[in-house]
C-alpha cells in the first residue's frame, strides 16, 4: 500500500509542478465549450432541444477526463526513455502495485482537470438541475478517469516510443469522443451509428454525468454505472498484465 501511495503522490506532485500543463490542457475544453456551446446554441434551441450549454458541459468535462487520462497513462514512454521507469521497476515491489499507484494518480490528475473544466463552465451561464447529484457525478467522472487511465497504460505497456502516438490519437481517441453522445443527443440515430456509440465506454460515463447534473440520461444512471464499473475493472486487468510483461 506505501507504494500505491508514493506513486500516486508522485503523479500528484509532476501535475501540479507543471503550471503550463495545467493551464494547456484547459485550452481545448475552453475552446469547445465557447464556439460550440454558444456557436450551435440558437440552432440547438430552435430544434426545441433546450440550451447547448446544459446539454454541452457533461460532454466537454469528459473530454478533459479523457485526454488527461490517457496521456497520463502514456507517460509511461516517457519514463521508459529517460530511465524513470526502470528505477521504479526494479524496486521490490510488485509491478501490479507501480501499475495500480501509477492509475489511481493519473486518474486522480484527470478527475481535477475535469473539476477545473465543470467549475469554469459556471461561467459559460451552465447549472445543474440538481446541487445534490454533484457528488454522483464525481463518481462517474473517477470512474471515467480511472478507465482511462488504465487504456492509457495498457497501450503504454506495448508501445516502443511515442511514434504511434498519434496514431493513437486519430483513430482511438478522437473517435472515442466524437461518437460518445458528447456533443449531440442519442435519441433518433441511425441503428448503425447506435450501436457503435452503446460499444463506446466514454458513452456511460457522458451519459451518466449527464444524467447526475440534469437528469437526463439516455442509458440510465444504474447502466451507465454497472458497465463503466465493469469495463474499468476489466481493463485495469489487461493494463496490469501488460504492464507486468514490459521488457526493459
Amino acid at each position: 500500500m506505501n507504494t500505491i501511495y508514493i506513486l500516486w503522490l508522485r503523479q500528484l506532485k509532476r501535475y501540479f509542478r507543471s503550471r503550463s500543463r495545467i493551464i494547456g490542457s484547459l485550452g481545448q475544453p475552453i475552446l469547445f465549450l465557447v464556439a460550440l456551446g454558444f456557436g450551435l446554441g440558437p440552432t440547438f434551441q430552435k430544434a426545441g432541444q433546450g440550451n447547448y450549454i446544459q446539454f454541452l458541459v457533461p460532454g466537454i468535462v469528459a473530454m478533459s477526463v479523457l485526454f488527461t487520462a490517457v496521456f497520463s497513462g502514456i507517460e509511461i514512454i516517457w519514463d521508459r526513455q529517460f530511465g524513470f521507469l526502470k528505477e521504479t521497476l526494479v524496486a521490490p515491489v510488485s509491478r501490479f502495485e507501480i501499475m495500480i499507484g501509477r492509475t489511481l494518480g493519473g486518474a486522480t490528475v484527470a478527475m481535477i482537470q475535469g473539476i477545473i473544466v465543470f467549475g469554469l463552465s459556471f461561467l459559460a451561464g451552465f447549472r445543474p438541475t440538481g446541487w445534490g447529484e454533484i457528488g454522483l457525478a464525481f463518481v462517474f467522472m473517477f470512474l471515467t478517469a480511472t478507465l482511462f487511465t488504465a487504456v492509457g497504460t495498457a497501450i503504454a505497456s506495448v508501445l516502443e516510443d511515442m511514434q504511434g502516438f498519434q496514431l493513437i490519437m486519430n483513430f482511438l481517441i478522437m473517435p472515442l469522443f466524437f461518437l460518445s453522445g458528447a456533443l449531440f443527443p442519442l435519441d433518433n440515430l441511425p441503428g448503425v451509428l447506435k450501436v457503435i456509440i452503446s460499444l463506446d465506454p466514454l458513452s456511460y460515463g457522458v451519459d451518466g454525468m449527464r444524467g447526475a447534473l440534469e437528469g437526463i440520461s439516455h442509458f440510465g444512471l444504474t447502466t451507465d454505472f454497472c458497465i463503466l464499473a465493469v469495463m474499468t475493472l476489466v481493463t485495469l486487468a489487461i493494463g496490469s498484465y501488460l504492464f507486468s510483461k514490459i521488457q526493459l
